[in-house]
């Protein structure tokens, strides 16, 4: 049986704060979700794609 993934918030995310995506390292890539609805689903992204949107995030 897989084991369940390890989902986790920025270290910069206060623990109120309203707006968190929460990664995890999925056996098919990176998984992404909303932290306030996680019931929702998730975005499943390669680790290329995943560094790039980092970077592209941090690069405004």
């Amino acid at each position: 049986m897989p084991s369940m993934p390890n989902w986790r918030k920025s270290s910069y995310s206060g623990p109120n704060e309203p707006e968190c995506v929460e990664v995890a390292s999925l056996p098919t890539g990176i998984g992404l979700r909303d932290s306030k609805n996680p019931a929702a689903g998730h975005l499943t992204l390669s680790p290329q794609s995943f560094t790039t949107l980092v970077r592209q995030i941090k690069n405004g």
